[in-house]
């Protein structure tokens, strides 16, 4: 098992996830466990950058040298490094850094992820990254701004950025199969 902290780079409040994943699984699996648990929607590419290496879905036109994410565990692709980036949604550019806590040697293999701790909503999907999600958080916060009610009906529902649910994040992971 290893326990990551997931991180989202630039967002206000700060954005995490701690997390007990198996190490015998695909990155392409980790992949689906960090979408669970940090409420994203799989709506959007990826890429995962561990040292200089890159390991990817390998779509369309994949960059030179970018390693199948399937074909490699989290383990092996981890080789002892003490963490890793991953990107969810090249145009947004969502930035996360992963931190290798620890790795722990269990008896008995546990074979779903289990989050352990976090703090803070995701940002909603296509608010445009980091810029995006200030300036969503600043017209909503605003009732006077032009385009506070176009917003509210794009999201559809309230916004609260100190959300966090521990129990539907577990819940979540427990459907990735």
């Amino acid at each position: 098992m290893v326990q990551l902290r997931i991180e989202l780079v630039n967002v206000e409040p700060v954005v995490w996830r701690r997390l007990l994943v198996p190490g015998s699984v695909r990155m392409s699996k980790l992949h689906a466990m960090l979408q669970a648990a940090m409420g994203w929607t799989n709506s959007h590419l990826h890429c995962f950058t561990v040292g200089e290496d890159r390991y990817g879905m390998q779509f369309d036109d994949f960059p030179e040298g970018e390693i199948d994410e399937s074909s490699v565990t989290v383990l092996s692709a981890l080789r002892g490094r003490d963490g890793f980036g991953y990107e969810y949604d090249f145009g947004d550019g969502w930035d996360h850094q992963v931190t290798i806590e620890r790795v722990v040697r269990f008896p008995y293999g546990l074979k779903l992820a289990v989050c352990l701790d976090g703090e803070n909503a995701c940002p909603p999907e296509d608010c445009g990254g980091t810029w995006g999600y200030r300036n969503l958080r600043e017209v909503l916060a605003d009732r006077t701004h032009r385009d506070q009610a176009e917003l509210v009906r794009w999201i559809g529902e309230p916004l609260d950025p100190a959300a966090f649910d521990i129990a539907a994040a577990n819940t979540a992971l427990q459907q990735v199969r």
